[in-house]
């Protein structure tokens, strides 16, 4: 049986900083950022030591119309096993859409995206669901998302939904209490609510992190220290059941070490006091307020302070002899094996996320029943973390092209859909420059040219075949 603890998303950026935090029981690690067979040295030093890690996919889109990639699912079961992980986990969310289902162009989110919570979409995921776990060699546990954009016409809320979801399947569940604040903040779901409707017995473990409001708006960034008002909502969940595991997770802007060190404390003490912490989250039988404690994350920045504290010893999750595909024995009514969905529950859904996707990435009309300017709003996130991720796995091109880059970039994804991943996509981006003549300056035309050849395994496009590119682009956009 395995009890996670307090743990930290194990990033690149932050590898050496990990190793070094005292009071680290686990890490999670991204599962499309590392090969089975050439795991990053740092990862292999934590296992060494008796640390667990927990590969998190991002790219399976179980709650996409398409049955799931079975060479997707094998390679993240490659990694679980790779990595002795005690189970993996993944998201509630589609990422891709179109495609032969619905005889239409298939479009990549670069995002995760949320489903409709109906009838149709729900007997979808669950039939994924069972596909992936038959698939996986270990347990599978599924995240809650955060969401800028609500469905029209939502049969289900958030906690009716999951509750099903774990009837049905099984499954356990990863709930990420700063997603439940986002969808507070951007659809007016309440935390509280969600929390009371879900089986909570059915929790895997917790993601806790930090984002920031414009105009109205929740970000979940994962770039920003965790707010008081996530914090409020692990208490709540906390005082609840008692999580197998809490992880704080940061992708981007990282703090120092001292501050990572300071929240997870934070973190800790939250988890250990909110049994007794109900309703005020205030001193009982010991217990520290949340203004203290957040006051003793700036102190503990200033003096650059580290917390060796252990971590709190909590109900471990059931892993082992007789535990189910689906992530060990449930206290609820066995699972009972349901008909797969009819084709046309599948088109229904499919059509629905191909209109909300193309809306969002490839400028068409917004189907009916969304708000536009949420639409937006999202799209343009998504056109900025597009640009952002191309800018991290094609560093050359902001370098050649130079505050052009970002400018270039985001009017290119206006009528250009990502189909075929961030790499394909950096190259689509440097081919559709050069087919324009771009940049101006000869020496970065040439560098890019000699960037975009080495990469591409191909001659540069020559005028003939640039031309007619550019007239196939231009019908296509009619």
């Amino acid at each position: 049986m395995t009890e996670l603890g307090i743990g930290i998303g194990w990033r690149p950026e932050i590898a050496e900083a990990v190793e070094a935090l005292p009071g680290v029981d686990w890490v999670e690690v991204v599962a499309e950022n590392i090969c089975a067979d050439h795991l990053p040295d740092s990862l292999t030093r934590l296992r060494e030591r008796g640390v667990t890690v927990v590969p998190h996919g991002v790219s399976l889109g179980l709650g996409g119309a398409d049955r799931p990639d079975p060479a997707r699912l094998a390679a993240l079961g490659e990694k679980a096993v790779a990595l002795g992980a005690p189970l993996v986990t993944e998201h509630i969310a589609f990422v891709r859409a179109g495609g032969p289902l619905t005889a239409s162009p298939l479009l990549e989110a670069g995002h995760l995206l949320p489903v409709p919570r109906t009838r149709d979409a729900l007997d979808v995921l669950c039939e994924n669901v069972r596909i992936a776990q038959d698939a996986l060699p270990v347990p599978l546990a599924l995240e809650n998302i955060a969401a800028l954009i609500a469905w029209p016409g939502e049969e289900l809320t958030e906690g009716q939904f999951l509750a099903e979801l774990v009837e049905r399947t099984g499954v356990r569940l990863l709930i990420d209490v700063a997603n439940l604040h986002t969808n507070h903040v951007n659809r007016g779901e309440d935390p509280a609510k969600a929390l009371a409707e879900l089986p909570v017995e059915a929790i895997a473990y917790v993601h806790v992190a930090g984002g920031v409001e414009r105009d109205g708006v929740w970000h979940d960034t994962h770039a920003h220290p965790v707010p008081g008002a996530v914090l409020d909502v692990l208490a709540d969940l906390a005082s609840r059941v008692s999580p197998p595991g809490v992880l704080l997770e940061r992708d981007d802007d990282f703090p120092p070490a001292e501050e990572l060190a300071a929240e997870l404390t934070v973190i800790r003490e939250m988890v250990r006091g909110a049994a007794t912490a109900v309703g005020t989250r205030s001193a009982r039988a010991g217990g520290t307020s949340q203004a203290e404690l957040w006051g003793r994350v700036g102190t503990a920045h200033q003096r650059g302070a580290l917390s060796s504290a252990p971590a709190p010893r909590r109900a471990p999750l059931l892993i082992g002899a007789g535990a189910r595909v689906s992530g060990g024995p449930m206290p609820s009514a066995p699972v009972i094996p349901e008909p797969a969905p009819r084709d046309d529950a599948r088109q229904r859904v499919g059509l629905a996320q191909a209109a909300l996707l193309s809306a969002l990435v490839a400028g068409t009309p917004a189907p009916e029943g969304f708000d536009s300017r949420r639409l937006g709003v999202q799209s343009r996130a998504l056109a900025a973390k597009r640009a952002g991720v191309v800018a991290k796995v094609a560093p050359e091109l902001p370098e050649i092209l130079g505050k052009g880059f970002r400018p270039a970039f985001l009017a290119y994804a206006r009528t250009r859909p990502m189909t075929g991943g961030y790499r394909r996509d950096a190259l689509d981006f440097a081919e559709h420059l050069l087919l324009a003549d771009r940049p101006e300056d000869p020496a970065a035309r040439r560098r890019l040219t000699e960037w975009w050849q080495d990469r591409s395994g191909s001659r540069p496009p020559g005028r003939a075949l640039r031309f007619a590119r550019a007239a196939r682009h231009a019908l296509a956009r009619r």
